[in-house]
């Protein structure tokens, strides 16, 4: 059996290769069984573990004007064969040319490193065929000036979970019952009254927990705002169905150059990853500012610190899954497509402490562990402003105005500017690619604080007026045009420009607060009235019991994308009813471990002082 045209590597030079690789420093080991696989495969009837590793390669499919250039070959088959004294083992090579990165999975010995195989690559023994790429790329490979254009990854055959794998897996087990055993003491001391007693003494209740839970009526925090768990939960699906087509999109798809074409072009795809598809999260924010102002007001007669509260609220469960991810990165063997996010969880090792201060968003945005976390540390700084802003309220509300208007003003221009600096594009395909746009203006509180700042103005005071019937069409009108304008600017402005322009910076700066403005017309019209079929809608009860359980379906949903695109061995073929039905099992799986989690984790742990304060910065998933 002798390698075919559509082999993507052609493996060649078997004479000489001993003095080739000695000068090289290739192990003896490694180039002993080079040399035994080589010899093997170029017999009439090769050794059945000669053809499993051959067969295993990486190869050229149909598809690449699509975008089909990744060759992942199969690992598991390379796995599962064994040689003469050596087992095959499943690397990746990364390349890069011109505009085109790529990799090819090759199937080699196991006593072969990761520079054992570089080296092959680079000295002509083990050679890629490009020819299949259009249009046509030289050949790299013997070139010595183009080493830094080559990467090798190498996948371990039996992984050993590392030590710190293993002792998180072992924390994250124990944590809700020494977290329930440390703070049940130091809490008292908070809680004087008997009743606030019960209610530590309830906090440790598995019935009371589940009860509360799978609730069907609004909480008492909540007030009037029946209709947030509606716009709650929708915003909510809004971010899963996004995540759950931007994951497999970063690498996965065979052919993304299609799903590009086709999700740029139309707006029917802004629920996926088409135009302003993250507006969700300043939804989030917005309801944010609103709950924490109007909680604060309600609480300032206890004379509490309120970010004391912030702990028992968000980190129990945040820590919880940072622990569970780590683990599942030490215990799972993962495919080919497990590389994007290795070096990303990786980094939870240096920069945990980020998640734990809640700073995470102000690091690089390719070192925060759990990247999906930034929005909780975004959340909490906002939060932290509030009771300063309620300060001024209740000093002078003149002064108030004052404050907020300068910060709202700075906010927008600080989009702006940074927008027209950087030459950053608005939300698209093409912008998963520029590492500026979220790394100087996604994830940035300067940035972000537009939403939350319109939603502290909502909590603390809004004028109520009496509105005739044309009056409420009008600004239901009004309301949905903006939504729609904003959906449509960022089809018209898709393309990076590449010299500052003032469209893509004013839409900028404004895109985020304006769609905060329609969210607050759509409240305030349901709870004065003037909602109609829209407020039955987003006031169905269904949604409370989705609602509270909303910041664990969160935090867990995208460690089930990464699951699922990190255990596949061969590419994701885009098309509208496979991205509908994996968007449907990644809901189903998240809304059913989240029930699970909020009910062990984030309802058991929460510190008993949490009965006491009844609020905290969490309140833009769940009313308390």
């Amino acid at each position: 059996m002798a390698p075919g045209w559509v082999g993507v590597f052609l493996l060649a030079g078997v004479c000489g290769a001993l003095e080739e690789l000695q000068t090289h420093n290739v192990s003896q080991k490694c180039m002993k069984d080079i040399n035994t696989f080589l010899w093997e495969i170029n017999q009439d009837k090769p050794k059945e573990y000669a053809v499993l590793m051959y067969d295993a390669f990486g190869k050229m499919g149909s598809g690449v004007e699509g975008g089909n250039v990744n060759q992942p070959g199969l690992l598991q088959q390379c796995r599962s064969t064994a040689g003469p004294g050596f087992c095959g083992q499943y690397c990746q090579v990364f390349l890069k040319q011109g505009a085109v990165h790529y990799f090819v999975g090759v199937c080699v010995p196991d006593s072969c490193g990761e520079e054992d195989v570089k080296k092959l690559l680079l000295d002509g023994q083990l050679q890629l065929n490009l020819m299949s790429l259009v249009p046509p790329l030289p050949s790299i490979l013997s070139n010595r000036s183009a080493q830094e254009m080559i990467m090798t990854h190498c996948l371990s055959n039996a992984p050993e979970p590392d030590a710190s794998g293993v002792a998180l897996l072992l924390f994250q087990l124990s944590l809700t019952d020494h977290s329930l055993s440390v703070d049940r003491s130091s809490s008292v001391q908070w809680c004087t009254s008997r009743r606030c007693v019960y209610g530590c003494l309830q906090a440790f209740s598995l019935q009371t927990t589940c009860r509360s839970v799978f609730s069907f009526s609004s909480s008492v925090t909540c007030g009037s705002y029946s209709s947030l768990n509606g716009i709650r939960v929708l915003s909510l699906l809004w971010i899963i169905c996004g995540h759950s087509t931007q994951f497999p999109v970063i690498n996965n798809l065979d052919n993304y150059k299609t799903w590009r074409k086709r999700v740029e072009s139309s707006p029917i795809y802004i629920f996926t990853i088409s135009g302003p598809v993250f507006l969700a999260v300043d939804t989030f924010l917005l309801l944010g500012g609103l709950l924490s102002a109007r909680s604060l007001l309600k609480s300032i007669d206890k004379m509490i610190f309120p970010l004391l509260s912030f702990c028992p609220r968000i980190q129990p469960l945040h820590l919880f899954i940072m622990c569970l991810t780590i683990s599942l990165i030490s215990l799972v063997h993962w495919g080919p497509y497990w590389f994007p996010f290795m070096d990303t969880m990786m980094d939870c090792k240096t920069y945990w402490w980020a998640n734990l201060l809640l700073i995470s968003n102000l690091l690089p945005v390719h070192e925060i562990c759990i990247p999906w976390t930034w929005y909780l540390s975004l959340d909490f700084q906002c939060y932290a402003t509030t009771p300063l802003l309620v300060y001024f309220y209740r000093l002078k509300k003149s002064v108030f105005a004052v404050v907020v208007g300068g910060l709202l003003l700075m906010s927008t221009v600080a989009s702006a500017v940074t927008t027209a600096h950087l030459h950053l594009p608005v939300f698209q395909p093409s912008t998963m690619t520029s590492e500026n746009y979220v790394l100087y203006y996604y994830v940035k509180p300067y940035t972000r604080y537009g939403p939350f700042l319109l939603g502290i103005l909502m909590g603390i005071d809004y004028p109520v007026y009496l509105l005739d019937q044309w009056q409420a069409a009008l600004g239901w009108f009004c309301c949905l045009s903006l939504m729609a304008s904003l959906v449509g600017f960022a089809y018209f402005l898709k393309e990076t420009p590449a010299h500052p322009s003032l469209p893509h910076a004013v839409y900028q700066g404004l895109h985020r607060p304006v769609w905060a403005l329609t969210v607050s017309w759509i409240i305030l019209a349901c709870e004065e009235g003037y909602g109609g079929f829209i407020k039955e809608l987003l006031s169905f009860s269904f949604w409370v019991p989705v609602s509270n359980i909303s910041f664990a379906c969160y935090l867990i949903h995208p460690v089930f994308i990464i699951l699922y695109n990190g255990l596949q061995e061969t590419p994701i073929h885009y098309s509208d009813i496979n991205f509908m039905y994996l968007f449907l099992g990644h809901l189903v799986l998240t809304l059913v471990v989240s029930c699970a989690l909020t009910v062990l984790v984030e309802n058991s742990s929460q510190d008993p002082l949490t009965w006491c304060l009844m609020w905290g910065p969490d309140l833009s998933f769940r009313c308390h």
